[in-house]
């Protein structure tokens, strides 16, 4: 009998879940595989929003757990967590030995992954190479793909960029991004409870009136400007007479800045119109922002999810410098009148056309019959 192959796969964050979800699902079904689920960093931490739970009522079984962050959310903890993570990830490699790992995307975790994964000879797939933005993401996301043997693109740019890269283009294949899969086949609507399911802070959220959303993440090459940042946004939300969902930054160095001017805010201010949110479910999340007036801050799910769902979307600041979007978003700068002003536009506008820049949803399945038939090889070249 065949053995069935071995792929690894790491979730690190509760964006990470959602890029990732179709495809770990897709490997769990197929008949050649077996998948070895492993969950770590901020994606077990409950004030990040613990996704363990979502995780297993999805159906996927996991396979370890790993702890490696450090707290401090600063560049010295940030670097020292990626160590942390490569160590953590080596024993668990050692006990599991996949043929094949598949990380996902820039995060300090994911090029632990794959420095881990590549120096014990383990064939490395990625998702989301090639593609160009700002933060220190760039420059992980390339070293990610000098340490590939696989690689799954999500536009033909980015396909391009891999190859200008020095990668050899019969290991590229543009499948486009799996998070394109949950946003084609969700079903749309909000029930009332919606929001009542995920708790979190402030007053009720009435489904049945127009809300905005706002997400805003540390940029890791601007640390120590995070809290005047996140105030700039907060006072342009705050003229906007509107119902907000807020949703918590992410790990990143810098977190506890933007954190820290958020919770001020809300001490202070008591606002009686915004509600703050750890985390949705992958469904839920597209639900939230295809059913929101305007998508705030500079998650790169307003640019991905957003052209894909036609959402208008204000992106701030540099976090998301040069990548490819759709004609939904209206970039600006961290100030209150640019951001004030671009909100109303995209308010006034309403929804755009869709695009599928970013894929078409059937992303989950390509990857998983890729990843259980391609040649796996260890040995990489520079391919012009």
């Amino acid at each position: 009998m065949k053995n069935k192959r071995k792929i690894c796969i790491i979730v690190n964050s509760r964006a990470n879940y959602g890029r990732i979800k179709t495809v770990l699902l897709a490997l769990q079904s197929h008949p050649e595989i077996n998948l070895q689920l492993v969950v770590g960093a901020s994606a077990v931490l409950q004030r990040f929003g613990d996704i363990r739970e979502i995780i297993e009522n999805d159906g996927l079984s996991i396979t370890n757990i790993v702890y490696s962050v450090i707290e401090g959310e600063n560049p010295t903890t940030m670097a020292k967590s990626t160590g942390l993570a490569i160590i953590e990830l080596s024993t668990i490699f050692e006990n599991l030995q996949p043929d094949v790992v598949l990380t996902v995307a820039d995060r300090y975790e994911t090029l632990a992954t794959a420095v881990a994964a590549s120096y014990m000879n383990i064939p490395l797939a990625h998702t989301q190479g090639g593609e160009v933005t700002g933060s220190i993401d760039e420059s992980v996301r390339h070293a990610i793909t000098k340490l590939a043997h696989i690689h799954f693109p999500s536009t033909k740019l980015a396909k391009n960029n891999l190859i200008r890269l020095g990668e050899d283009p019969a290991t590229i294949y543009m499948t486009g991004c799996p998070a394109m899969d949950i946003a084609a086949n969700t079903d749309l609507s909000i029930d009332a409870d919606f929001f009542k399911r995920y708790k979190g802070v402030g007053p009720d959220i009435d489904p049945n009136k127009p809300y905005l959303v706002v997400l805003q993440h540390p940029v890791t090459t601007e640390f120590g400007k995070g809290f005047d940042q996140i105030k700039e946004t907060i006072k342009a939300v705050s003229s906007i007479n509107m119902q907000v969902v807020w949703l918590w930054p992410n790990i990143d160095a810098g977190s506890d800045d933007v954190s820290k001017g958020i919770r001020i805010f809300r001490e202070r201010e008591k606002p009686k119109y915004i509600h703050f949110y750890k985390n949705f479910s992958p469904e839920d999340f597209i639900k939230l922002i295809a059913n929101c007036l305007c998508q705030i801050g500079n998650s790169s799910s307003a640019i991905r999810e957003g052209a894909f769902l036609g959402v208008p979307a204000v992106n701030i600041g540099t976090r998301q410098n040069g990548r490819e979007c759709g004609k939904n978003v209206i970039h600006v700068d961290y100030k209150n009148e640019e951001i004030q002003n671009a909100i109303k536009i995209q308010i006034s506008h309403g929804k755009y056309e869709r695009s599928d820049i970013f894929g078409r949803g059937n992303t989950g399945k390509l990857i998983a019959e890729i990843l259980a038939t391609s040649k796996l090889k260890i040995q990489k070249k520079l391919h012009f």
